[in-house]
């Protein structure tokens, strides 16, 4: 079974429809979209309806969607606000509730309606279903009646997943965005974009039947050729991308959630709560502090076998591809960072190290493989946990012999220290400067010739996964997880 947290959607559900892109959106890249248009739509109404999840926590305001002063975002203390500017006024909507999960999706609809009689119904914001009740902030009710707002006038434009302040006062999105809906002219509910599944409970999105309106806008990101595609029917065209391309373009979305870095080991952390060294849509790790620095998937399991690759960027001589316990210490809130899994003894972990091919554990290691520092080949990990057994692949060919569809027989396989505990896979760096990025097979930044899937058609990989092999990522974890 899966080992997370289920309180949120991370597209463990067959919802009859399904999304298959998002869009990879990255701070440290200058990555927006920007649409330019003539003539005022209606900025009194309209509706917004987004799925993100998040990569980056609590280091700088990171924004939705914006126009003149009037937008959508998440704040440094990760909670989300809608600021409307009016040309004279700031009014503000800001959540209690916190948005720290970097595992999950989370479905966020806001709408405007200042013509509304009712003060306190001119703005809604509905999470993941649930309509917000509950302000740190709350002064939009002070607005006046038929007030009208930046979004929608045609002189300042559209700014998706960034706005563009100025220099160091810019603020960008990072993570991913799906199945984004801007409905100019109209204020619609959350249920118009998402329903409760009837089994689980857990909140799932559906497919929009309505308009748009000509200023409003549809973006799918289905196109790999057009990220910026905008798929409504009479709506406002597509957008200018701002260094995006079609490298950008992930398989990771509500209805099927794949395992990424995790964020929160960092941020949780005080050395590190100023520096976060995964970028990338939390798949690249890059050496900022003293030490090792280890990136943990977000998801960790204790049945069923899963696939995932990596590969070295920055050259670094010392990395650690791992596998361990997901209590981890090096995981948890003022934990050690600074380590690598099986540098500690007792600690549950197994590392192939690249300077000499040796395999780590209980602060000991043994002779195992090739040596892989400084150089590009796409490593791998196959993990067993039906079996108890992990393997390690450099270039396609699986170390000490191995032969991961073996089974309980385990040829040439490690056996896990812990098996009974729920795992993680993982990569770890040393030296300074030197960075490396994982495929869990939602994204990477790793260079993909062959895009080769696991055998239900999901993640993309270098090499195909051996037999019997998954991605890690949601609906497999409904079927073998």
């Amino acid at each position: 079974m899966a080992f997370t947290d289920r309180l949120h959607n991370r597209g463990s559900i067959s919802t009859g429809y399904d999304i298959d892109n998002s869009l990879k959106l990255e701070d440290d890249n200058s990555e927006g979209l920007t649409k330019n248009y003539s003539g005022d739509g209606d900025r009194r109404t309209w509706t917004y309806s987004t799925w993100i999840k998040r990569t980056e926590l609590s280091q700088d305001y990171y924004c939705l969607f914006f126009a003149a002063y009037t937008g959508i975002q998440l704040m440094s203390e990760n909670y989300l606000r809608v600021e409307l500017y009016d040309g004279t006024t700031t009014r503000y909507a800001d959540t209690n509730q916190l948005f720290r999960d970097t595992s999950a999706w989370y479905h966020i609809v806001v709408t405007l309606d200042s013509t509304d009689s009712t003060a306190s119904d001119r703005v809604k914001i509905w999470i993941n279903g649930s309509r917000v009740t509950d302000f740190r902030t709350s002064t939009y009710a002070s607005m006046s009646q038929n007030d009208q707002f930046g979004i929608g006038q045609a002189s300042s434009n559209y700014q998706f997943g960034h706005w563009f302040a100025g220099g160091a006062n810019d603020r960008r999105f990072c993570g991913y965005v799906a199945e984004t809906h801007y409905v100019n002219g109209t204020a619609l509910e959350a249920t118009d974009f998402g329903e409760y599944d009837s089994d689980s409970g857990i909140w799932i999105p559906k497919e929009y039947t309505g308009s748009h309106g000509s200023k409003g806008f549809y973006l799918k990101f289905d196109d790999s050729s057009n990220l910026g595609k905008d798929s409504s029917s009479g709506g406002i065209g597509d957008f200018t991308l701002s260094n995006i391309t079609s490298a950008d373009q992930a398989t990771d979305t509500p209805t099927n959630n794949f395992a990424i870095g995790n964020a929160n080991v960092y941020f949780s952390n005080p050395t590190f709560n100023t520096f976060n060294p995964l970028t990338e849509g939390a798949t690249k790790i890059t050496k900022g502090a003293g030490g090792w620095e280890t990136l943990s998937s977000t998801i960790a399991v204790t049945s069923g076998k899963w696939y995932m690759e990596m590969q070295n960027i920055v050259m670094p001589e010392t990395a650690m591809m791992s596998v361990f316990p997901a209590d981890i210490e090096f995981i948890g809130a003022g934990g050690q960072i600074n380590n690598y899994a099986g540098k500690v003894s007792g600690d549950g972990g197994i590392s192939y190290y690249s300077y000499n091919g040796n395999i780590f554990y209980n602060a000991s290691n043994a002779s195992y493989g090739s040596a892989w520092a400084n150089e590009t080949n796409t490593m791998a990990i196959a993990l067993d946990m039906d079996n108890g057994k992990v393997y390690f692949a450099r270039a396609n060919v699986w170390q000490n012999s191995g032969d991961p569809t073996s089974g309980a027989t385990g040829t040439g396989a490690i056996n896990l220290i812990e098996p009974s505990k729920p795992h993680m896979m993982g990569y770890a760096v040393y030296a300074n400067n030197t960075s490396g990025a994982v495929n869990f097979g939602g994204y990477t930044p790793s260079s993909i010739s062959s895009s080769a899937s696991d055998a239900n058609g999901y993640g993309t990989f270098e090499y195909a996964p051996p037999s019997g092999y998954y991605a890690l990522c949601s609906k497999n974890l409904a079927e073998y997880g």
